[in-house]
């Protein structure tokens, strides 16, 4: 067990969360168990789990999950000793009566998504998590998407809503450090209450962002046990605390413990390593949404298209988290655009 310290930022691990994209949503109760006493034993603050797309997820049209959630929830919170156990939760997906019942689970901490322009729709759930005494967290999806004026007029709405924390999300991993540090320097100079980064790891660049936005004022850094999550991954757990321990950054974790749950516990159930291929490079180059990619990869396969076409495509129409239903037409769009090529060549 980790010896309690104050940390420099609030580590929220998300494996049991954004990790559930990478494996199509199929947790079981004992994974659940050994990871939650995994992070739980190394310090960390906060452990995220629900369905990838958060509250009310596993369905049809974002893959059903193996175990209801609920019940891998009530999981996590009989198993945790000293972290919180938190949810996601996306308006439209989730409802406040989901926010009710995990609640009555043990769920502390309630963060509520949408896409980076849209928190006004974020007003309901923010205000029935407070009346729970749940801590809200305000979580700004696809911040490539927006500048940070406009992210700073996003946040500011959250906040009045009675946001405790407002996190910027690069959903895509799409973002520079640069971009990183903009954003986050801008949020910080207007906020009343921390700032978060959930940094993805489609560009390489998950690590460096996080700890760019601790040196301009974030507060609350995300991360997965070995990178597990959408798209080409999630800012390593063990890699940003034995990073932000070599900056002399206190984490209040330990890291040696992280390695030892990524490498003895979380890899082992990997269907496959969290590596920056074609497909999830792709993702943070053209900004596509990052739990897409399994997705795209399906439809490719299905529809006889090429994944990086799809992906390219989904870059081009800007589509946003939400819109899984837009792969299959830009699937069929392609496969009409081929034949017609085809056709004409002939």
């Amino acid at each position: 067990m980790t010896t309690n310290v104050t940390a420099d930022y609030r580590l929220i691990d998300s494996t049991l969360r954004d990790g559930s994209h990478a494996i199509s949503h199929q947790y079981r109760d004992q994974d659940v168990i050994r990871i939650v006493q995994g992070l739980d034993a190394a310090g960390v603050q906060v452990i995220e789990i629900a369905h990838g797309d958060g509250l009310g997820g596993s369905s049809f049209n974002y893959g059903f999950s193996a175990v209801p959630e609920k019940e891998l929830i009530a999981r996590a919170c009989d198993v945790a000793v000293n972290a919180q156990i938190a949810c996601l939760l996306l308006p439209g997906i989730g409802l406040a009566d989901d926010l009710r019942e995990v609640n009555e689970l043990g769920v502390q901490v309630a963060r509520i998504a949408v896409h980076c322009t849209e928190a006004d729709i974020t007003e309901q759930h923010i205000k029935v998590a407070k009346s729970l005494g749940m801590e809200a967290i305000g979580f700004l999806m696809m911040s490539h998407m927006n500048s940070p004026e406009g992210l700073v007029e996003q946040a500011l709405l959250m906040q009045s809503y009675g946001a405790d924390t407002i996190y910027i999300a690069d959903s895509a991993g799409a973002m520079t450090v640069d971009d990183v540090r903009y954003r986050v320097s801008a949020l910080v100079r207007a906020l009343d209450v921390p700032v978060g980064v959930h940094a993805h790891n489609n560009l390489s660049m998950a690590v460096a962002n996080s700890i760019a936005a601790f040196e301009e004022g974030a507060k609350n850094l995300d991360g997965t046990s070995a990178g597990l999550g959408a798209g080409a991954g999630n800012c390593p757990t063990e890699i940003l605390a034995a990073v932000s321990t070599k900056y002399g950054i206190e984490t209040g974790v330990n890291p040696l413990a992280l390695m030892d749950l990524a490498e003895d516990v979380v890899r082992p159930i990997m269907p496959r390593q969290q590596v920056i291929d074609r497909a999830g490079l792709l993702l943070g180059y053209a900004g596509v949404y990052g739990s897409f990619l399994l997705h795209a990869e399906r439809a490719a396969e299905r529809y006889g298209v090429p994944q990086s076409e799809i992906l390219l495509e989904l870059g081009r129409r800007k589509v946003v988290g939400g819109q899984e239903d837009m792969i299959i037409d830009v699937a069929l769009d392609l496969v009409r655009q081929h034949a017609e090529q085809e056709n004409s060549t002939s």
